[in-house]
């Protein structure tokens, strides 16, 4: 072999010789490299048939997977609605009581004085049954006035109160909870 530049002929030519088969000899038996040939075959065969098996196997593992998580996601969606449909079941048995006593009130004959103090026990019940469900009173009159809980309706020139004071609550403002669920409408005292 001739050396050119320090590479001899076969590196020049991109030959791997260390890796090539050796060249079939008229003597030799054909079949005898066929059968190595097959034999390589077969066995890429059953290479390529465990990978389609697994590859099938885990479609199949995703397709259940994801059919899971979507009747999960429909079961979660459901007692979401359900709870927001039967939510208010509680405050209504609460207030079912309320309900009862009016009836009652209303089907007896009695003198305004019984008639006022029987509504006021129904009005104390009422109460006792909105706080049970977490329902406050905002507190208006003599307090600061707060824009987050009190809506002004008038601003009043007076000097008998405090700037910025409520003056008079027109209607009760409530909280539930945190939330606030309806304004306080008051009138607020102004200084000249």
């Amino acid at each position: 072999m001739k050396k050119a530049n320090g590479k001899s002929e076969t590196e020049m030519a991109g030959l791997d010789l260390e890796h090539e088969l050796p060249p079939a000899d008229g003597d030799e038996n054909p079949s005898g490299a066929a059968s190595g040939a097959a034999s390589e075959e077969a066995s890429g065969l059953g290479e390529l048939q465990k990978l389609k098996a697994e590859r099938d196997s885990l479609l199949d593992r995703l397709a259940r997977a994801q059919a899971e998580f979507e009747n999960a996601r429909r079961r979660a969606t459901k007692e979401q609605q359900d709870f927001r449909d039967y939510a208010a079941a509680d405050a209504i048995k609460a207030l079912l009581p309320v309900l009862d006593s009016f009836e009652r009130a209303l089907q007896v004959k009695s003198e305004a004085g019984d008639f006022r103090s029987g509504v006021e026990l129904i009005y104390k019940q009422l109460q006792d049954a909105l706080v049970k469900l977490g329902v406050r009173v905002i507190p208006a009159k003599g307090e600061p006035f707060d824009p987050r809980v009190h809506e002004a309706i008038e601003m009043v020139e007076t000097s008998d109160a405090a700037d910025h004071e409520v003056l008079e609550e027109l209607q009760r403002g409530y909280k539930f909870k945190d939330r606030l669920l309806r304004p306080a409408m008051v009138k607020v005292a102004k200084n000249p």
